[in-house]
């Protein structure tokens, strides 16, 4: 005969809801001081930074001597070589245009990046939980929970993003599961509660059809062990792990962002812009500090509004939801080089970028199979 587990008291039928942990009601925890935001709808909340000192201005600058800086021009030899390593790298192109080509001319330029970077902290605080075994509870008796900022912590390195999960101290609460009542199991939803199910091969006739035999998978009896409980049925809650109880705590999320902005000057060469912006450079200007200024004064003036579009921007995006560890600001050269070359009849063109000479393709005539991307 069945037995249905139900009956007895022992679990609570969750047949139809998930087994995955579930947030407590909010009636259930108790409201601590400076944390009542807590339970409003959503369970979280972001806690705004404290205001910091803004950082120096940045001095007059003299830019002339910056500029005097530049990259070396790209020789014929250089760009024969720089083709010749590029397609060495690739299995579907050829390495005899590069040895034949004839360079007929190089058109360069020289372009500015500027590249702002913001480090940013932010921090919010959640209910969360963890099954009860017995263990220390830093709750409320012992003390105020601190406000989240007042939280020291070890901050990673500038402009290396993370994030890091602590319990805030004087905030743990001991309650009752809320997903199994605290009874520790839940009536499996396989079988019901039963331990048992209907026989898969047979569907509980007990014989197939049409055959005298009885069915072997079950022995004729039409039932077969529930493999989702293994015949017991119910199951441990996925919530308590079978301990009743939940430790409740608020958990401090800090993390640390590195924003970013960048901007490549207009250029007159057909080179896409989103390599341009991943180029080696040679490095024109640096500034870092905990806040930076915009650039007014830079020779190139796109630049400079450039700059104070960028910082602009994080400014607005981060004011209200996160601290400002750290800003930097760089100015960099990037060569770019549109190398034009005749082989067997024809004219081509390809893309020599950054202080690395990384090179671009277009239309290379020597190609022995398709859907490369040449990059």
């Amino acid at each position: 005969m069945d037995r249905d587990l139900s009956e007895d008291g022992s679990v609570v039928d969750l047949s139809f809801e998930a087994e995955s942990p579930l947030a407590p009601p909010a009636e259930l925890l108790e409201r601590l001081p400076s944390y009542d935001c807590l339970f409003q709808e959503g369970g979280q909340q972001i806690f705004f930074p404290p205001l910091e000192a803004p950082g120096r201005a940045l001095e007059q600058r003299c830019w002339s001597s910056f500029l005097e800086h530049r990259v070396p021009l790209v020789t014929e030899e250089v760009a024969r070589e720089a083709l010749l390593s590029f397609v060495s790298s690739k299995c579907c192109y050829g390495s005899t245009v590069a040895g034949d080509l004839i360079i007929q001319e190089l058109k360069q330029q020289t372009l500015c990046r500027y590249r702002l970077e913001t480090f940013s902290e932010s921090r919010i605080s959640e209910w969360t939980f963890q099954p009860f075994t017995n263990q220390s509870v830093d709750g409320p008796q012992r003390g105020t929970s601190p406000r989240l900022w007042d939280i020291k912590v070890q901050v990673p390195p500038v402009f290396q993003e993370d994030t890091r999960k602590f319990q805030v101290p004087h905030s743990s609460l001991v309650k009752e599961c809320h997903k199994c009542h605290g009874r520790g199991r839940y009536k499996c939803s396989g079988c019901h509660g039963a331990g048992m199910v209907r026989c898969p091969s047979c569907s509980g006739a007990k014989r197939k059809a049409k055959q005298s035999w009885r069915c072997h998978l079950c022995s004729g009896s039409g039932r077969r062990r529930c493999r989702t409980c293994s015949g017991r049925g119910s199951k441990t809650c996925g919530t308590c792990k079978g301990e009743k109880k939940l430790l409740h705590f608020i958990q401090l999320v800090i993390m640390w962002k590195n924003s970013l902005f960048e901007f490549v000057s207009e250029h007159r060469l057909n080179c896409p812009r989103e390599l341009l912006a991943k180029a080696k450079g040679e490095s024109l200007f640096k500034d870092e500090n905990t806040v930076v200024y915009p650039i007014v004064d830079f020779p190139l003036r796109e630049i400079s509004l450039a700059s104070q579009r960028g910082i602009a921007e994080h400014s607005a995006a981060l004011a209200s939801r996160a601290r400002v560890l750290k800003q930097r600001q760089t100015i960099e050269l990037i060569p770019l080089t549109e190398v034009h070359y005749w082989y067997r009849g024809q004219t081509y063109v390809y893309y020599i970028y950054g202080t690395d000479h990384r090179v671009y393709v277009e239309d290379y005539p020597e190609r022995y199979c398709c859907g490369c991307t040449i990059i």
